[in-house]
């Protein structure tokens, strides 16, 4: 089975000093078996979300277990919402005003998709998302001050296992990838709440003609949502 990292944030979440507090709202190992429906939240939280019948769960890869979305075709109908995991909305997987972090472990060979996210660009409320567009990875915070986007300058749609980290802070936003910082822009969002669930391999919310799905291609290990 394959945890991920499971520290409380030290240094880039807010104010916390490391081991004072738990600061995970949501830890999705993502080692259920074959044919599972349901994803659980090991953050004692209960933020379990709901498998579609078309994630491929149960994938193997030595020690670690994690789930597998094939590609589809983009912007081509028909939607695909078996391709989704879904949590329901929760005040604990909005940023609000607080520090907030994602840190995903994927392994992609495709260049396109909406890994996770928690609402959508004209939602009420604002909204969050890592996607890769070009096989680079992307963070996106838009909130009520505006939005911040950081695009790595590096693609790793390579084949290989990486861990990317999406932080949210006051003073701006930082993307970092294997634990090297790739991207930085200083600004303050202002506060992101919608009422959205997140969702883990494409929008929600689309009908591949005028909103694409941007459904993600490839496999993932481990989620992990922190607030603070």
């Amino acid at each position: 089975m394959s945890t991920g990292p499971q520290a409380a944030v030290a240094g880039t979440v807010a104010g916390t000093a490391a081991g004072t507090r738990d600061v995970r709202m949501a830890v999705w190992p993502m080692d259920e078996t074959a044919g599972s429906t349901w994803m659980t939240d090991t953050s004692g939280r209960g933020h379990h979300g709901q498998i579609g019948p078309e994630v491929g769960t149960g994938l193997s890869d030595g020690f670690d277990m994690g789930y597998r979305f094939e590609r589809l075709e983009p912007d081509t109908p028909p939607t695909r919402p078996g391709h989704l995991v879904t949590v329901a909305d929760h005040s604990d997987l909005d940023p609000g005003d607080r520090d907030f972090a994602v840190t995903i472990r994927l392994r992609t060979t495709h260049k396109f998709g909406n890994i996770i996210q928690k609402g959508q660009a004209t939602v009420a409320g604002g909204s969050w998302k890592v996607q890769i567009p070009n096989g680079r990875a992307t963070c996106t915070y838009r909130g009520a001050r505006g939005t911040i986007e950081l695009r790595a300058p590096h693609k790793i749609n390579d084949g290989d296992w990486h861990v990317v980290r999406c932080t949210r802070l006051s003073g701006g936003v930082r993307l970092t990838i294997d634990g090297i910082e790739a991207a930085t822009r200083e600004g303050w969002t202002g506060t992101i709440s919608n009422n959205w669930p997140v969702t883990i391999g494409g929008k929600p919310d689309c009908d591949q003609i005028e909103v694409g799905c941007d459904y993600y291609a490839g496999d993932l290990d481990w989620i992990k949502i922190e607030a603070a």
